[in-house]
């Protein structure tokens, strides 16, 4: 199926690795011209590279001026997770520094794609969540909350932009094999006593499918929703994560 991407400017967030490297990849294979962000930045792959830390307000802003001169069609929003941790006993400095670089950071650069958009009519945000905003993970109290915070924006902003010909749209990983997942397992195991395959075995047997997803398989929902056959979706979150999630929302 030709996804209708061919030509297409792709900014990909946090594409260095795990899921926005598998975006970048596959939505540069489908023809589009992909801009990967990242704080470690490597052209390849019909891709150029931009320097983005999203921590540093005048990294965004730089990268906000780069799309204003250089506008963009798709916009795949990706950050990484905050220090695992509970709810209680979080200071504010812990709260505001996890907004900031979590949701903040994402709200300014897709303000800055918008108008770029709008002109052209045509547009694709996607935002990678987590299962966590529709089921809270045990331990990651930063990541629940912030990355809720996130979903509300999101919903409120497809609302607004979908008479421009814009889409925008969440996918919520369950559990993909990355980088991060593997220092979560680590973490865990680390906690409770357990080896880390035992951790592993563990919450494999939590998920329906009795895996944990590739990183490909994660990236092919993000470039449906970015492709001219998802023009009718917005809104939404898509789900991908082996059926771990099991309630109805």
């Amino acid at each position: 199926m030709d996804y209708g991407l061919t030509g297409k400017r792709a900014l990909v967030l946090g594409a260095s690795r795990g899921l926005g490297a598998a975006s970048a990849h596959l939505l540069a294979e489908e023809g589009a011209h992909v801009i990967r962000a990242s704080r470690n930045v490597q052209d390849g792959e019909s891709a150029e590279a931009v320097t983005l830390d999203l921590a540093d307000p005048a990294s965004v802003s730089a990268l906000c001026d780069y799309i204003a001169q250089e506008p963009v069609d798709i916009l795949v929003n990706n950050c990484g997770g905050p220090a695992a941790g509970p709810a209680r006993g979080r200071s504010t400095e812990q709260w505001s520094s996890a907004f900031n670089t979590m949701s903040a950071s994402l709200f300014r650069i897709t303000d800055a794609a918008i108008p770029g958009m709008a002109e052209r009519g045509w547009g694709r945000v996607v935002t990678i969540g987590s299962s966590g905003i529709l089921q809270p993970i045990a331990g990651l109290a930063l990541s629940n909350g912030v990355r809720g915070a996130v979903a509300g924006w999101s919903k409120t902003l497809a609302e607004e932009v979908a008479p421009l010909g814009i889409t925008v749209n969440m996918v919520l990983p369950g559990r993909i094999a990355t980088d991060r997942v593997e220092e979560l397992d680590a973490s865990k195991a680390a906690e409770t006593g357990k080896t880390i395959a035992e951790t592993v075995a563990a919450s494999k047997a939590t998920i329906p499918m009795g895996r944990y997803g590739e990183p490909a398989e994660f990236a092919a929902a993000i470039a449906f929703l970015c492709s001219t056959q998802a023009s009718y979706i917005t809104g939404s979150m898509l789900r991908v994560d082996g059926g771990l999630i099991r309630g109805l929302g």
